[in-house]
């Protein structure tokens, strides 16, 4: 999602396919195909029930789900999916509080500007150098005790972040995502068409700290285009294929494909725009690491634009191969159900579900609820399963913020509803249920 509060109140906010199985009721009064079926739900619970208090992005690590959400984040234990529990819930406010994993670390993602680097700040002064934003880290040792290690600065704060580990096993690098600069932020002028890359040694993570800023648009990126484009002045997020020495990067008016072989000198490989995208928000491989799926943020995430009047080609995934290092252009996905007026809807966060030889995703759409959909053939992705819970009252933001496949089962960060647990029985996706991950941040992808 673009940035709720974006530098506090001085930034605006910015930030066909065919129905494969029958449609069944679904909780709250929404609708399922008969191939997907709701069998946990764990509300939110204070303090991270507030409306105000979205739930974010996740990551897993064995039989552990670990959630963000704008007031901190939250640890479940999902070893039973079907009776998932709270395990324990870190205050630590700070807008979105993305988050990732790997062994006794957490890492989370502050875009907003605070008053200092501690869990107990407040909202800060985003004309004032004193502020913080950045990388917050923690030690998940202890799963019903997590402990604040270190913060790390970073340009224009950490909208969100992916984890790239080195190739000794010695250090992981966070790829940090940032943009919206503005002349009045001491420490965000334009042009920002850079990320920031912070370096954290596994044996001392309190010395993290960031090794390089490489500029991605020495030109300037993609600033001119007709309608409703926010132009490039950093990226979104980044998805990593570490054994391919591969990123794609979503990069507000730019895709772009990286050579990362160098952990802390990526190289632009191949940049691309698309008329009809106006925010450039995320991407996904393919497993065998020959397609990209960029999604297209139109609204920020609080717009209804799965619409009939918006239409199949905004607001949507675009679906490319990787040709000889370039991106090809194919086609188009977007959820083939018109949502009501007042419902936010648009592509966002999603993971492959683990299918050799087939390229299926699972996909959040706000209040367009769970897509399933395969892209195997680039330029005819189908839609085969979907979970949509209906329109949130009293009407806010709400809807599935991320939608990943972990070991058998699909999680969802319902923004309001807290977190769903969904069970996915096809026979087209079975065979991923015998694949089991020890861990999944799903912008860090292997190869199943």
């Amino acid at each position: 999602m673009a940035s709720r509060t974006s530098r506090a109140a001085l930034v605006l906010l910015s930030c066909f396919a065919l129905f494969a199985s029958p449609v069944q009721a679904a909780e709250g009064g929404g609708t399922a195909s008969a191939n997907v079926k709701l069998v946990a739900n764990v509300p939110k619970k204070a303090p991270f029930d507030d409306s105000t208090a979205y739930a974010t992005d996740m990551a897993f690590q064995g039989r552990y789900a670990f959630v963000g959400n704008y007031n901190g984040f939250t640890i479940y234990d999902v070893g039973d999916p079907a009776k998932p529990s709270i395990v324990s819930q870190v205050l630590c406010p700070g807008a979105q509080n993305d988050v990732s994993v790997h062994g006794d670390l957490l890492f989370l993602s502050v875009d907003e500007p605070r008053s200092n680097d501690s869990c107990k700040s407040d909202f800060g002064t985003p004309t004032s150098r004193k502020s913080w934003e950045g990388i917050r880290i923690f030690d998940i040792k202890d799963k019903r005790r997590p402990r604040y290690l270190k913060a790390v600065e970073t340009a224009c704060g950490s909208h969100t972040h992916t984890l790239v580990p080195d190739k000794k096993g010695a250090a992981v690098y966070l790829y940090v995502s940032s943009y919206d600069p503005a002349d009045l932020f001491p420490e965000c002028k334009p042009p920002h068409d850079k990320i920031s890359i912070v370096k954290v040694p596994l044996k001392s993570p309190r010395t993290a700290k960031v090794v390089s800023t490489p500029v991605l648009f020495p030109d300037g990126g993609n600033e001119s285009q007709d309608g409703l484009l926010l132009g490039t002045s950093g990226c979104h997020d980044i998805t990593v294929y570490p054994k391919k020495d591969l990123a794609a990067g979503a990069c507000m008016g730019d895709g772009v494909l990286l050579d990362i072989a160098d952990r802390e000198h990526p190289k632009v490989i191949d940049t691309v725009t698309d008329d009809n995208f106006a925010f450039w928000h995320s991407a996904t491989f393919n497993n065998a690491g020959t397609k990209v799926v960029f999604t297209d943020e139109l609204g920020g995430g609080l717009a209804a634009t799965c619409t009939k009047s918006v239409g199949p080609k905004r607001g949507a995934d675009a679906v490319f191969d990787i040709v000889d290092r370039t991106l090809v252009f194919r086609s188009y996905y977007k959820i083939p159900r018109h949502q009501k007026a007042g419902e936010n809807c648009v592509a966002h966060n999603g993971s492959l579900v683990p299918v050799k030889g087939r390229d299926v995703m699972v996909q959040a759409w706000y209040q367009g609820g769970v897509s399933v959909w395969d892209f195997t053939d680039s330029r005819k992705p189908v839609e085969i399963g979907y979970f949509d819970r209906g329109p949130f009252k009293p009407r806010d933001v709400a809807g599935s913020w991320s939608a990943y496949y972990y070991n058998g089962f699909v999680f969802s960060s319902e923004i309001q509803r807290g977190l769903d647990v969904l069970k996915l029985t096809d026979k087209r996706t079975a065979p991923a249920a015998r694949i089991r991950l020890r861990v999944l941040n799903a912008q860090t992808q292997y190869g199943f």
